[in-house]
Formats: structure tokens, sequence, C-alpha cells
């Protein structure tokens, strides 16, 4: 016989929001000193929160009224904000953003690191902080996500087509997305006209499931420097007449209805991966967008990889080259350098630079800049940090009088932390889009170098993402 389970008792707190965690999720503790996470909370909120997940040492929770908001509390911009999990703190004023920014930054060095450092800057601002994005990805899905408002007006919503952003923990489920607020103007449009069109065409949208359906993701990216904007859309195979003709639509007048797109493709990827690839037919304009950075002009293909915000971006690279301080004699190395992004002003100031990277395509992506920018003292090599061998690689190589480096949020591999202590670089420039690792490996590495300056930098307003360079000096 079965068994009726017991409905849970909803459990409601009333909470003092305190502080922000390295996540962005905001921190509370109940009158028993139980620390509380909620999201989408401000620092000084008072709240009441609904318990989700309780445990011994902790609970979990989301807000189901604010009764004080807090002072730095502020309207976002976006209806989606605190749904999507892309700008998780929208509803925070920027100046309080860059400070909780950079408290995160000296929490994981005390917390983590547990070693001395000189000094923390306050975090660089980004000059822009709406529509700073150069690069997005939508998905289209089966399995609409529906908000507790919507199931609430008891419409009857079309659930089975959606073009927008995965729900955060959900690879199945997609929010429909009307506009966001972080990629260019010119991208809203697309979104919608797009939208419009597959309805129109009564075209499916892909499930992840059962790996079936049309439509799979929109790919766009663009370029300050040249006001380029590049449409990518990615789909199954056609087999449908109606597949057949929303391709021809999108061929002979996407373009000529958004005017700002500048190079058109179709990808076909009938792979089981939800990663953006394929095989790319270009149907009008270039096969590339190219962004000038510090003077430096980088071609960008549809998959490469370049950072995300072109207006932060001069700033980011002046202030690795300020804290790196290269003199015309000097040997850099750039480790982790992809396509050259750091290498090429780095090369504007240096003798000689040597980049490394293990990505071929990267590679051939930065040779290629190489040969556009007439660049002659930069050393390109594709190769496996993470070997043990690559030790032998290195003593090869012209010894460094600074090294630059720049690894995945993972951090540097163990291996390669023992090379760089065994080189021994009177100067290492630790580029990181993750302080926590960051904190870990400069304690392995404290072992010879002391820290004597760290820059925060927001490459990522309204989010918790937060960049940062750490400079470490030789103890002898």
């Amino acid at each position: 016989m079965s068994r009726k389970h017991k409905r849970q008792e909803i459990i409601i707190e009333q909470l003092t929001i305190e502080s922000l965690g390295n996540e962005g999720v905001a921190i509370a503790r109940n009158e028993e000193g139980i620390v509380h996470f909620i999201k989408h909370a401000a620092p000084g909120d008072i709240i009441k929160a609904e318990i989700r997940h309780k445990k011994k040492r902790y609970a979990e929770g989301i807000i189901r009224e604010i009764i004080v908001p807090s002072t730095i509390r502020i309207e976002p911009l976006c209806s989606h904000a605190g749904t999507c999990g892309g700008c998780s703190w929208q509803h925070i004023g920027y100046e309080h953003q860059l400070y909780w920014k950079k408290q995160h930054t000296i929490d994981v060095f005390d917390r983590i690191g547990k070693i001395p450092y000189n000094h923390i800057a306050d975090t660089l601002p980004s000059p822009q902080q709406e529509y700073y994005r150069n690069k997005m990805e939508f998905s289209f899905g089966s399995s609409k996500w529906l908000t507790e408002d919507q199931i609430a007006s008891g419409e009857d919503l079309k659930k089975d087509f959606a073009f927008g952003l995965h729900i955060p923990g959900r690879f199945d489920k997609i929010l429909d997305i009307e506009a966001c607020y972080i990629q260019p103007k010119a991208g809203n449009a697309i979104l919608e006209l797009l939208r419009n069109k597959a309805l129109d065409f009564s075209i499916s949208a892909y499930n992840p499931r059962s790996h079936t359906g049309f439509l799979r993701t929109l790919l766009i990216r663009s370029t300050l420097a040249h006001n380029e904007l590049m449409s990518l859309l990615i789909t199954q195979t056609p087999k449908e007449e109606n597949e057949f003709l929303f391709l021809e639509w999108w061929k002979n007048e996407a373009k000529q209805l958004i005017p700002e797109i500048t190079s058109l493709a179709t990808v076909e990827n009938n792979s089981l991966s939800p990663i953006a690839q394929g095989e790319i037919t270009f149907l009008d304009g270039s096969p590339y967008i190219t962004e000038q950075v510090l003077g430096i002009n980088y071609q960008i293909s549809p998959f490469s990889f370049f950072q995300t915000n072109s207006y932060q971006l001069p700033d980011f690279l002046k202030s690795i080259i300020s804290q790196a301080d290269i003199s015309r004699h000097d040997t850099v190395w750039d480790l982790y350098c992809g396509a050259g992004t750091i290498s090429f002003p780095i090369a504007q100031k240096a003798k000689h630079c040597i980049a490394i990277e293990l990505s071929q395509s990267s590679i051939n992506d930065a040779k290629n800049n190489q040969t556009i920018n007439n660049v002659d003292n930069i050393e390109f090599h594709c190769f496996d940090l993470h070997k043990k061998q690559a030790i032998e690689f290195l003593h090869t190589l012209s010894k460094p009088d600074c090294i630059i480096i720049d690894p995945p949020r993972a951090g540097i591999n163990q291996i390669l932390l023992d090379h760089l202590l065994e080189i021994e670089s009177p100067k290492l420039i630790y580029v990181s889009c993750n302080p926590a690792t960051q904190a870990r490996d400069c304690a392995i590495l404290s072992e010879k170098y002391i820290i004597t300056h760290i820059q925060p930098v927001d490459m990522f307003p309204h989010t918790a993402h937060i960049e940062s360079i750490a400079t470490l000096i030789l103890k002898s």
C-alpha cells in the first residue's frame, strides 16, 4: 500500500542581511547564530525568508518579503534579474558592488592564502556597466521555465518553446528572455526577430533529453573599434520543409531587417554536446570580426576566446603592464597566453616575449594576429605546461625577467607551480578570474615569493565575478 508523504512545514524566519559571500549570495545569522545563505538580498536588508534547506551548521533560503530595504538596494534594470542567474547583483548600487568585490579579494587572501600582502587596491571600475558584453550565447529549448508570477496568472502559456538563458542548475530549462541589458542593444532586436519568426514558421526547439528539435543556440559577438556584430545561428541539420524555409529567411532577410549585423552565419551541430560548436557556413560578411585594443588589432573567429568586456579591457591590460613594470631590455614569459591578448601589449614594452598555450587553435589565432600587426618579438609555442617534462622545455627558453600567468578558474596546476618555483623568475604577475584559487596558489608560491600588490578589476558588472592581478617578487 502506498503511503502519502507528510507535507513539509514551511519555515519562515526574520533575518537581517550582514554581508555578501564570495559567490555573491547574501549572508545572515539568526538568533541562534546559524549562518543563512539568501539569494538576491543586499547587506542591510531586513527580510522574511523562506528556508528551503536546513542543515546542522547552516541554512539556505529565499526572500519572501523585504520588511526594510537596504540603503544600497536599487531597482534592477532588467525584469529577469533574480531569475536568469546572470546579473545576480543588479539590485545593488554599482559603487557597493565594487566595495564587495574588494572585500571578497581580501577575504580569500586572509582566509585561504593566510599569507601577508602589502596592499589590495580599490576595485578598478568598468567604464560601462550596461551593454558591455561583446559575446552572448542564447539557447533554444523545448521546456520553458515558468516564473511564480506566470504560474499564478493561470494563463495558457506555450511551454514547448523558449528562447533565452538556462536556469542555474537546470540544463533542460530555458527562461524566455525578452531583453538582456548586458549585451549590445542590437542583440535584443535579434532576439525578438528570431523568436517571432521561429514561431511563425512553427520551428521546433532543441530538447537536450531526447536530442531532437531544430533550433539550438544563437551566438552574438561584437566589437567596439569597428562596430562589428557577428550573428551565428546554431541548428541541427535541417530535415523538414519549414526548417529549410526558415534558414532561407535567415540568409536573405535577417541582415536587411537588422543592419547592425555585419557577419551572418549558420552552424550545424548534431553532437550531444551543449557547447556552441559545429560546421560554420558564412552567409554574408567576414568570417571574423576585428577588435582594436591599445593599438593592437585582434581578429576574432566565431568560437575563439576573447575577453568579454571590451570597454574595460584597455584599463585591465594597462594594469597588468603597470604592475609588471617592464623595460626594453626584459624578456617576458606569457603562460596560458590564449590568442595573445596580453602578449601583444607586453611585446610593445619588452625586448622579447615568449608566449605558451596548450590550445593549437588559439596559437593559430595568435600567429595570425602577429602577422596582421607586424610584430616580430613574440615567440609563440603550443605546449602542455602541466607535464612533468615541461621543465626541460622551459629551461631551453631565454630566462625570464618577468612571468605573466593567466590560468583558468581552477588555478595553476601543481606541476606548473613546481616549475615556477624552480625557474625563479624575479617577478611573477598572476592574473586570475578566481581570487580563491589565486590565493591558494600564492600561498604555495610564498615559499620563494612575496606579494607586493593586488589589483581587483571589475570585468563583469552586476555579477559577483572579479578579476585579480597580483604582483609577486622573488624573496632573494
